[in-house]
């Protein structure tokens, strides 16, 4: 696991993610998006598994869901998990808040 600093500190993040809100991350080549749900910031894949939309353009619902704006699919933002069993999960990466800032850990 590689971890990456992507915000100073926990209220740097809070305060740039609304809340119930999704953000666009750039790592590389890599796309992710970023969650606030709750007063926590979960990071997933950016590409729905169902047809590849940008989850960063969709909305977090009360149940603390990441929906996908073209079909509505709707994933847990804590594991992935697409809601009704229609397509494969959603991979999930972990955050950690440390004293030095808000990080990202990316499998190798």
């Amino acid at each position: 696991m590689k971890w990456f600093k992507v915000f100073e500190s926990k209220e740097s993040a809070l305060n740039t993610i609304p809340d119930k809100g999704v953000k666009l991350l750039l790592l590389g080549q890599r796309r992710i998006a970023l969650a606030r749900f709750d007063d926590k910031i979960f990071a997933t894949a950016d590409a729905c598994p169902h047809n590849g939309e940008s989850l960063s353009k969709g909305s977090i619902n009360y149940l603390g869901e990441i929906i996908c704006p073209w079909h509505n699919y709707r994933f847990n933002i804590k594991s992935g998990t697409e809601c009704q069993n229609r397509t494969q999960d959603l991979q999930t990466f972990p955050i950690e808040c440390r004293a030095d800032g808000l990080f990202i850990g990316i499998p190798e």
